[in-house]
């Protein structure tokens, strides 16, 4: 079935008669279309795609299976159009995506109800198809052809944002649009901080390093973390990163469909646990990664929903301490029919340059 297809599945199964996407990641999963203005409305037979002058030409290459419909006006003019042309009595919206004076407005000019959603795209969204899958192995070895760019580059003297810096000019050059988020590059006591985006620290001889980054390919994104050392980092580091790396091991034996997040967050988490440092374990073990960097499943004790074939998730453990340093270790992995497969092949264990 099309991705319009599998859409208008979810309306009758929630029985909506449309729905109104807006969300820029929803729009390019349902109509292909990768512009910055536009629109959709989906019907339970139609599709239909609105944008102004600038992107119509672009909409209808890339939109297949949709009405392309120029606004020259208010582009809700155009949706309540539709709504009036279509009969739609009941028209979805997303919650998630849509401001209050946004709703106020639309409200306001649409003939129909509206009806909050959530997820109704997203969830379709988890389960990746072959094209999406290999988009997503290009852009980690994009990644991956970084991490080994940088272990030749980095030296003590150098600061975090220039490793930073030279790792997102990197990727681009190998083709990369841009990177997954705001790289980051944390070193020595800094390593404790879970998200440390790159500073003006200058790295020092025995520091640990802790680089989680990725880049967008083709509208698809990696998430990458290794975390090594530059010098000898101390037993203690040492010790964290080898347990880090176990529980890290541990979920990707263990991840398979029917396995919930909360029951592959716990196998990372009670190991870690057991070896003393649970209270230094503070978040998820991964997340779902596609269009964006954070989408579902996610790898917590939140998610009682079972794993599904086509879920692309995160398998990221961590131990931080305040004033010594931290460690996380994280791969990307596809759900197969037999477990799962994981697309990095970059070593994990323990560099020390």
């Amino acid at each position: 079935m099309s991705r319009i297809n599998n859409i208008q599945t979810k309306l009758a199964e929630q029985k909506l008669d449309a729905i109104l996407i807006t969300s820029s990641y929803n729009l390019r999963y349902a109509s292909g279309f990768t512009g910055t203005t536009g629109l959709s409305v989906i019907t339970r037979e139609k599709a239909f795609f609105v944008t102004d002058f600038r992107y119509t030409e672009q909409a209808a290459k890339q939109a297949e299976g949709f009405k392309v419909i120029q606004n020259k006006g208010p582009i809700y003019d155009e949706v309540a159009k539709i709504v009036e042309a279509e009969g739609i009595s009941k028209l979805g919206f997303e919650e998630n995506y849509v401001s209050y004076a946004a709703y106020q407005s639309i409200n306001a000019s649409l003939g129909c109800e509206l009806v909050p959603v959530s997820s109704l795209v997203e969830q379709l969204r988890e389960i990746k198809d072959e094209t999406e899958v290999e988009l997503i192995q290009q852009a980690i070895e994009i990644t991956e052809a970084a991490f080994e760019h940088i272990l030749t580059y980095i030296k003590p003297g150098m600061t975090e944002i220039k490793v930073a810096n030279e790792l997102d000019f990197f990727m681009r050059e190998r083709g990369a649009s841009g990177v997954s988020f705001d790289t980051i590059v944390a070193s020595g006591i800094r390593s404790a901080m879970p998200h440390g985006v790159a500073s003006d620290k200058v790295i020092e001889q025995g520091d640990m390093v802790t680089i989680d980054f990725g880049c967008y390919y083709k509208g698809y994104i990696s998430d990458m973390t290794r975390t090594f050392a530059v010098g000898d980092p101390g037993e203690e580091l040492k010790k964290i990163h080898q347990i880090v790396l176990d529980a890290n091991l541990k979920v990707t034996a263990a991840a398979k469909a029917g396995m919930t997040g909360a029951e592959l967050d716990a196998i990372a988490r009670d190991y870690i646990t057991e070896q003393g440092y649970g209270e230094a374990f503070g978040h998820s073990t991964g997340h779902g990664i596609g269009l964006e960097v954070h989408e579902g499943p996610g790898i917590s004790f939140k998610n009682d929903q079972p794993l599904v074939v086509g879920n692309m998730i995160t398998n990221e453990p961590g131990i931080y301490i305040p004033g010594l340093g931290g460690v996380r270790i994280e791969d990307d992995l596809l759900i197969t029919e037999s477990g799962n497969r994981n697309l990095m092949k970059s070593t994990k264990e323990l560099i020390i340059l």
